[in-house]
């Protein structure tokens, strides 16, 4: 199964937000065990940082992103997913990015704690306890 990682849980991680933290954490320790089994949206590195340095310094926050993109893939998107996104019927045009780049790397599923958030999503979301 091939998963793209929500910007949420890779926060969530990196600044130790409970409760949902600790099911973020387990399921990125099991992906660090399966090397391309997940992606991440190119957005939401720059989310990440911009959210993560402040809290921890931005080294820490470079260090947890070169950590993860030794077993997370990037994934690759262009201006046709840019396009596609602004079709989908998701609120949040951020999340819709999501979609468009999950569509792009081939993932069945949405990794996220805001599966509301992914209604009318062509991918389904699942939160990282259900995952797990």
């Amino acid at each position: 199964m091939t998963l793209l990682l929500d910007t949420d849980i890779l926060i969530d991680v990196a600044l130790g937000r409970e409760p949902h933290a600790e099911a973020s954490g387990r399921l990125i320790d099991h992906l660090e065990r399966r090397p391309g089994s997940a992606f991440i949206a190119w957005h939401s590195v720059s989310t990440f940082y911009y959210l993560v340095a402040p809290a921890r310094g931005g080294g820490d926050a470079r260090t947890f992103i070169e950590e993860l993109t030794s077993f997370v893939d990037v994934a690759p998107t262009s201006t046709a997913d840019l396009r596609y996104a602004t079709r989908l019927p998701l609120a949040d045009f951020e999340d819709a990015m999501q979609v468009a780049a999950a569509t792009a790397c081939g993932a069945e599923i949405i990794a996220t704690r805001n599966v509301r958030d992914y209604e009318g999503s062509p991918i389904p979301a699942r939160t990282p306890a259900e995952l797990l």
